[in-house]
């Protein structure tokens, strides 16, 4: 679909630009088409970055299991930390979308304005942090002193970057909520294929370069995440946009707004720091069963990401378009905007199944040539496509609900299907029953399936409908 230049607010308010992307009838194939329409550029975008992650970790894998190992137990924390973040990315993208749709540009706007500021001071403090308590971090994580001198050279490389990772997804959930999703599309394309690129140079020594490993990696992500931060940060303030800032705007705290946003995003920054805790204690269980096994989940889980992607894509879809809808006095569309789009989803993700399903031992051999590794790494594959449905569902779902404000039960049913299936599954399996990595995996299908369930029933209810944000 071809994308209109607002030229001001005026043309934006009074002409059919607001109407590109939200249903105007409620039919279910017209819904489709415009559900549709907003999602393919989120479709492309997680595909984009699940296939980066794909390279990333098949290149890091010439250098042993020890260094896949390495990046697996930095990443748990360091998402840990950042996942106190979605409360800006979530609420900022809520807000935005019901102003669009009420038409208040200029509160939109003050909502922009007050998350970048937040973002930067939040990068700003996290960067030392992650830097100077690396070793502490990965000693807590249990890693091996081969995995640990790893560890630390590369959170400390990441940990560079944090300050425009933050800036990028503040960034990104502003444009999102405005209903753009190309231009982030168009940032991560950029990105990552930087990434791709230093990568290739700077872990394995190419065009004059050092040969710097696991740190090599580190500092190609986070060039990266600068890459982004930087078109998006243009595109915001140079390019006509219905959200256009400027730098001469005023930039004081305006705690009426932060008071909005974190009234939504808090419970989402709740839902992720415990489900990082959650996945965090559940790694420590899977590092139990020794390296080997501790790397064929890594690229098992990097591998999953291909499930994931259809969810993830549509779930933002989602959340622009109940967002906006509801703002817009819709309701009836907005809960089968929200139906259609994760039928969609569940379309999509049902493709990513059958491949990982069938060719998911094919794909592990990309990483590996370790034969243990391809094997198991086909039996865990093997049940996490059995449960797409389920997946998808609360993926999706759970967006629309975040749309609406109604970031609740999100929460609650993160905090069942993580800790109580999860990590309590996990443990009786791994620890008790003697399952191994296999019995790790069931425990997360079962959370999958839990939490489908929770979110399910919420949206049926109906009551996100009229949530008041």
């Amino acid at each position: 679909m071809e994308e209109k230049v607002v030229e001001n607010e005026e043309d934006f308010l009074e002409g059919e630009d607001f109407n590109t992307i939200l249903p105007e009838i409620l039919d279910k194939k017209h819904i489709r088409s415009k559900a549709f329409s907003l999602s393919l550029p989120a479709l492309l975008n997680m595909f984009l970055i699940s296939f980066v992650g794909m390279v990333d970790m098949i290149m890091v894998g010439r250098l042993g299991p020890a260094a896949i190992s390495a990046i697996g137990m930095v990443n748990q924390p360091v998402l840990l930390i950042i996942s106190v973040f979605m409360a800006l990315t979530v609420g900022t993208t809520a807000l935005v979308a019901r102003f669009i749709g009420a038409k208040d540009i200029d509160s939109a706007k003050d909502v922009a304005r007050q998350s970048i500021v937040v973002s930067i001071f939040f990068g700003i403090v996290l960067l030392p942090l992650l830097y100077i308590f690396a070793p502490q971090i990965e000693r807590a994580m249990g890693a091996d002193p081969e995995v640990l001198v790893l560890g630390v050279a590369y959170m400390r490389m990441i940990a560079l970057g944090t300050p425009f990772n933050v800036l990028a997804m503040a960034l990104g959930a502003i444009l999102r909520g405005s209903g753009d999703m190309k231009t982030p599309l168009i940032a991560d394309i950029v990105a990552n294929l930087s990434n791709i690129l230093g990568n290739y140079i700077l872990i394995f020594g190419k065009l004059g370069a050092p040969a710097l490993g696991v740190a090599g990696a580190g500092i190609a992500t986070s060039i990266a995440r600068f890459v982004a931060s930087a078109i998006l940060f243009y595109v915001l303030y140079r390019e006509k946009t219905v959200l256009k800032l400027s730098l001469k705007d005023s930039y004081r705290p305006n705690f009426s707004t932060l008071k909005r946003i974190f009234n939504i995003g808090i419970p989402s920054a709740l839902e992720q720091f415990v489900l990082r805790a959650g996945q965090l204690t559940f790694v420590r269980i899977v590092a139990e069963l020794g390296t080997i096994a501790f790397a064929t989940h890594q690229i098992a889980m990097n591998i999953q990401s291909l499930s994931f992607m259809p969810g993830q894509a549509f779930s933002m879809a989602a959340t622009t378009l109940v967002g906006q809808l509801l703002g817009a006095d819709k309701p009836d569309i907005a809960e089968e905007s929200a139906r259609q789009t994760r039928l969609l989803g569940m379309i999509v993700s049902g493709i990513s199944a059958f491949t990982i399903f069938f060719f998911g031992k094919y794909i592990t051999m990309l990483y590996t040539n370790d034969s243990a590794i391809i094997e198991q790494s086909r039996i865990c594959l093997r049940i996490i496509a059995l449960i797409q449905p389920a997946q998808s569902t609360q993926f999706i779902l759970a967006g629309a609900l975040r749309g609406a404000g109604d970031t609740r039960f999100p929460l609650y049913s993160t905090i069942i299907g993580i800790w109580g299936m999860r990590v309590a599954m996990a443990y009786l399996f791994v620890m008790t029953f003697g399952w191994g990595l296999t019995g790790a995996w069931l425990a997360i299908a079962l959370d999958q399936i839990v939490r489908a369930m929770v979110i399910y029933s919420r949206f049926k209810s109906g009551k996100w409908k009229y949530f008041r944000i």
